[in-house]
């Protein structure tokens, strides 16, 4: 097989997107779109997305699954978009989604119960979309449903790790925890061979450097500034809890975890033909 990634960056929320593909077969998945959002006109815009089809079009690749690494707080992922314009492809997401839906259905007040997911991942699984196997490997911490993507030597970590000089995920919203990034980081990934590439969810260029979105197993043990391979949990939790208390909300939060929660589906329209998002108030 002959595993060739592209990567795609949405500098407005500094979120890495990919397409994993086979060269001889052209089969291809798909990992954590994006769907534009103007916070302040409520404008959702297809340019990323667009972006993304004309590669998988020009290059005659053949979809066959989208795979979101968690439910993203700080984008909108256009997973359902992609779904309807390839035939219906799979939209798959960790088993463990049910305990982020069921924290924020009560957020939003929301009583519905359909999951609009169509693969739940469990650890350890192993699943085939055509020449292209995955390794799920469950990293919850940054949430409670955050998954890693094991293909060949290559691993997309998401928000569990980033770039060495940037460090790890967040761990504060509901139900993270940075004991259980710890883990998730010391003894699953650090346990995967060091020349194993990772591909990072995000970059956010620190110090203004340029774009930066690959690296791998043993330099993050090495160099990672967060949790390097002799990082103890404690002094990990203990930085990783007290500089999330210095973190503003991502400004998409409200919109984009309402949305990702149902893989990318949209509000249905009210009677004025109008779809609505909800927005909490808390006094």
């Amino acid at each position: 097989m002959a595993l060739n990634v592209r990567e795609f960056f949405d500098k407005n929320t500094f979120t890495m997107t990919y397409i994993v593909y086979d060269k001889e077969t052209k089969d291809s998945i798909i990992i954590d779109p994006v769907l534009d959002f103007d916070n302040a006109s409520g404008r959702f815009s297809y340019e990323s997305v667009n972006t993304l089809i004309d590669y998988i079009q020009k290059n005659k690749l053949t979809p066959l699954a989208i795979l979101e690494t968690h439910a993203h707080a700080d984008h909108i992922t256009s997973a359902t978009h992609l779904k309807n314009i390839f035939k219906g492809i799979p939209i798959g997401i960790s088993s463990e989604i049910v305990k982020v839906q069921d924290v924020f259905n009560r957020v939003f007040n929301d009583e519905s119960s359909e999951n609009d997911f169509d693969l739940l991942l469990s650890d350890n699984q192993i699943i085939k979309f055509g020449a292209i196997e995955v390794k799920i490997i469950h990293t919850p911490g940054h949430t409670p449903a955050c998954s890693s993507f094991l293909i060949g030597n290559k691993v997309f970590t998401g928000d569990a790790l980033f770039m060495p000089d940037f460090g790890t995920g967040r761990c504060d919203f509901p139900s993270g925890s940075s004991s259980d990034l710890y883990h998730s980081v010391h003894e699953k990934l650090y346990t995967l061979a060091d020349e194993t590439e990772i591909f990072t969810g995000h970059d956010y260029m620190p110090g203004g450097r340029e774009l930066q979105f690959k690296t791998t197993i043993g330099k993050s043990k090495k160099e990672n500034i967060h949790i390097k391979e002799q990082t103890t949990c404690d002094e990990f939790v203990s930085y990783r809890d007290e500089r999330d208390k210095t973190l503003a909300a991502p400004k998409l939060l409200l919109p984009s975890i309402q949305v990702n929660i149902k893989a990318g589906k949209l509000p249905q329209a009210d009677k004025n033909g109008k779809s609505y998002l909800k927005l909490p108030i808390t006094i």
